[in-house]
């Protein structure tokens, strides 16, 4: 299955979720957009789509490494024209991190462009280093530390926002004492097709953000 047939059956799936509603598979995949609206963004290293529909809208972009300038000018721009809430979907180690934090607060590089470019309501989604214990997670599965990922991961504990930002850093902690990581396709090792039929699924009626 395509990355953007996948993200258009999980914006159905959400959207039904949404409206406690149900479909057969067919049905699903014939129905027109429900009448209400839905909007929201996601910001991913991996997956890469994009949709917009008369009565729905969603946008999924894919950053691929540390955004660059227009693509964080884009994140803002969708942002403020339509107050949408922004959702952050990265591997779960320092690298991720580091991603997730140039969207919501900037870079070291151009701090002082940061009120332009950074959206503040940033939702950290997952991949979250909690979630590889919670789903039980094979360790063979894990990716170990290297010197790098320690120093990167250091540096980000010691910056100021981290710290009013407790549930952050509480999964920081988390990666930092496992010295494991883990990139976003270590869900297939419990189905194929887990990520899009229950984690992100689960993670947005549930509320599984931080």
């Amino acid at each position: 299955m395509s990355p953007a047939l996948m993200l258009k059956i999980l914006s159905m799936i959400y959207r039904m979720v949404q409206s406690n509603t149900y479909a057969t598979k067919r049905s699903a995949l014939e129905a027109k957009n429900p009448g209400h609206s839905e909007r929201m963004a996601f910001l991913s290293q991996k997956i890469e789509f994009w949709q917009q529909e008369k009565t729905s809208q969603n946008w999924f972009k894919e950053g691929r490494g540390i955004p660059d300038l227009n693509t964080r000018l884009l994140v803002r721009k969708l942002w403020d024209s339509f107050q949408i809430p922004v959702f952050t979907l990265m591997d779960a180690d320092p690298h991720g991190v580091e991603i997730m934090c140039v969207y919501k607060y900037g870079s070291v590089s151009m701090s002082f462009e940061a009120h332009h470019l950074t959206v503040p309501s940033v939702k950290w989604l997952g991949l979250l280093p909690s979630d590889l214990e919670r789903l039980n997670i094979c360790k063979d599965a894990l990716i170990p530390f290297t010197k790098q990922d320690e120093n990167k991961l250091a540096s980000i504990l010691k910056r100021p926002y981290v710290a009013c930002q407790p549930l952050w850093k509480k999964e920081l902690e988390i990666m930092a004492a496992s010295k494991l990581k883990a990139e976003i396709q270590v869900l297939t090792s419990l189905s194929s097709d887990y990520l899009s039929r229950v984690y992100l699924p689960n993670k947005l009626h549930f509320g599984g953000w931080l």
